[in-house]
């Protein structure tokens, strides 16, 4: 650590480039602490600074993990392109420059393992975002990456799929709080498919629908169940490699042991010939021990290959068994999905048929609104023809009664005026021939008063009778003719009153006819009230089915999204069991290879012990018949 520091203090004095405190000081903390992490979080580290830092860790690898978080690191700086173990840098704004950076660093790079990006926005260029992943794509080593808060979209997504189909190393990949969406979410489930070795994706905070989550859910699922029993079959192949080794050492020592037995007994029957049938007693019970104890041998191989066999049997049974529940699993989860299918297809049906009786319905209704805005123009039209008739027909009867009456008020007062000059005149006649008359019978009261004077004198005189009799005559024609000129002032006036009386009744005729217009007014905006309320009602009532429908055609598109997502659901499942059944199949195919290789390889061994076990007896026969007791015994014989 010490040499980390002054090694950092000799390239910023030979750079020119003043030392950070900070780092000084961190570095310090670290050298009395003895650890293995450089930690440089929250510290402001210049251009010059990252660029010093980095020649140092390129010259000293004493660092397993390193953190830059919130270091608020320029794309100036090269800091990034030395990484080790594991390197953090969340929180540094790294955008366009640095993403093409740490994908040229993914490329080439061998150490790292882990990599931190949480809190930069990396996703925001699409060019530079997919230079990152073809890094990552030809990356071999890495296996964690955080990628959180970074801005990613569906098509950096779909980026990210393709460097996954490429990649087989990575095991954890974080990618909460971007904005991935549906397009990007099936892009990756498409990617995950061909991806065997994530166990662990973290999708929160992506607006990615449920179904596609669980989906990638089971991907990763699948992927661990394949990971867990591609280290149960290396482990158990391992033991089974290590007890075959240990068998074949077994065997070759006991071979050896065997021929050094044989060695010293030929060794010891040359030096000795004396004692010949105890020794070939003695050789026939060790090679009897021999070939007994190459039968244990040869018992304890049956009895290994019996429990390989078994142990092979037992997990070709479990296997069969698994991948049995895993078909019948499938199979309830397609029955139920099709069942589901089927409910939501009925539906379907049933909806587009209410559908389809709405739109029928609505387009009678808007048939019948159309007729009836038709029918409301017409009657508008109409009453308004009707009503502009009228009120030309009330005009001119107004105008016909109010010069009738005109023209009977100028009768009237002409005929009064007459009349009234008439009995004027007839008056100061009859005034006039009254005062005559009065005059006369003045006059004639003087004669008569004179003449009774007179008669009363002459008696005889029958002139003046007659003159008499003569201006009676003539008074009574007077008297006759006032009344008949009373009687006529009495019918002008009767005529008068009748003429008021006509006029009176005109004038409420005129008032009746004025109520009747008012009436009809007041029916015509009754009329017309009462087709603006049934037309807002109608209209309403329209609006109302409308939004139904609508909710109905949403409702609709939310069952056919549901529907598609189904299908999705199920188009993946059945892929997924597919691939499983096949890797199964594959799994169990190596696994029926190795167990033939080692049957053979077990079957070659007994065969190799059998021909020694031959080769032995056929040896100690013939060294049996070359020695003297093969002599003696051959003549018996």
């Amino acid at each position: 650590m010490e040499d980390f520091r002054r090694t950092y203090l000799r390239l910023c004095k030979d750079g020119g480039v003043e030392p950070q405190e900070s780092v000084v000081a961190q570095l310090q903390e670290n050298r009395a602490a003895q650890g293995s992490r450089l930690d440089l979080s929250g510290q402001s580290l210049s251009a010059d600074t990252c660029s010093v830092l980095a020649k140092v860790l390129q010259k000293d690898t004493i660092f397993t993990e390193v953190s830059l978080s919130d270091c608020m690191l320029s794309e100036e700086g090269n800091f990034h392109q030395q990484l080790n173990a594991k390197y953090c840098l969340q929180g540094n704004n790294l955008r366009s420059k640095g993403a093409e950076v740490l994908g040229r660093l993914l490329a080439r790079n061998k150490t790292l393992r882990r990599l931190v990006l949480e809190w930069n926005a990396l996703g925001v260029w699409e060019e530079a975002f997919s230079l990152f992943c073809e890094g990552l794509a030809s990356n071999s080593v890495l296996t964690h990456l955080d990628l959180r808060n970074n801005q990613i979209h569906h098509h950096g997504a779909s980026e990210l799929g393709l460097a996954l189909k490429h990649n087989n190393t990575l095991e954890a990949l974080d990618l909460r709080w971007n904005n991935i969406g549906l397009l990007g979410g099936r892009s990756l489930l498409e990617a995950l498919q061909k991806n065997q070795s994530i166990v662990q994706l973290e999708m929160a905070g992506n607006n990615i629908p449920s179904d596609t989550l669980r989906a990638l859910e089971q991907t990763t699922g699948h992927n661990t169940d394949r990971q867990s029993t591609l280290r149960e079959n290396r482990s158990r192949s391992q033991v089974l490699g290590k007890e075959i080794h240990k068998l074949k050492e077994e065997k070759g020592q006991q071979f050896l042991s065997l021929m050094e037995t044989i060695d010293r007994q030929r060794e010891e029957m040359g030096r000795s010939n004396g004692n010949s049938d105890r020794m070939m007693l003695f050789r026939l019970q060790m090679t009897e021990a021999a070939l007994a104890l190459s039968d244990q041998k040869n018992h304890n191989m049956g009895e290994l290959l019996t429990r390989v066999k078994a142990e092979k049997e037992d997990l070709r049974e479990r296997q069969s068994r698994e991948r049995k529940k895993e078909q019948e699993d499938s199979a309830l989860r397609e029955g139920k999905l099709l069942r589901e299918i089927h409910n939501l297809t009925e539906t379907n049906v049933q909806l587009r048929s209410k559908v389809e009786e709405m739109e029928r319905r609505c387009k009678s209704q808007q048939q019948q609104i159309f007729d009836l805005k038709q029918e409301l123009t017409n009657s508008t039209a109409e009453l308004k023809l009707r009503l502009a008739q009228t009120e030309e027909r009330l005009e001119i009867e107004k105008r016909r009664s109010k010069q009738a009456l005109e023209d009977m008020d100028s009768l009237r007062q002409k005929e009064v005026e007459h009349v009234t000059r008439h009995l004027e005149e007839s008056e100061r006649a009859l005034q006039e021939r009254i005062f005559k008359m009065e005059g006369q019978r003045i006059q004639l009261e003087e004669v008569r008063v004179s003449m009774f004077r007179r008669h009363m004198h002459t008696i005889s005189n029958i002139c003046i009778q007659e003159h008499v009799s003569t201006l009676e005559e003539k008074l009574r024609l007077v008297r006759s003719s006032l009344q008949e000129v009373q009687h006529h002032c009495s019918q002008q006036k009767q005529t008068i009153s009748e003429l008021q009386v006509k006029n009176s009744q005109q004038s409420i005729e005129m008032d009746s006819l004025r109520r009747r217009i008012e009436e009809l007014q007041q029916g015509l905006s009754g009329k017309d009230q009462e087709k603006v309320a049934e037309v807002s009602r109608v209209r309403v009532e329209l609006q109302e089915q409308i939004g139904h429908l609508h909710a109905e055609r949403t409702a609709q598109g939310g069952l056919k999204e549901k529907i598609s997502a189904l299908e999705r659901e199920i188009k993946v499942l059945s892929s997924s069991h597919r691939e499983a059944l096949l890797d199964k199949e594959s799994e169990m195919t190596s696994m029926l290879e190795k167990l033939r290789l080692r049957e053979a390889e077990i079957q070659r061994m007994r065969e190799d012990e059998a021909q020694r076990a031959s080769y032995l007896q056929s040896a100690i026969l013939a060294y049996v018949q070359g020695s003297p007791l093969g002599h003696y015994s051959s003549p018996k014989k």
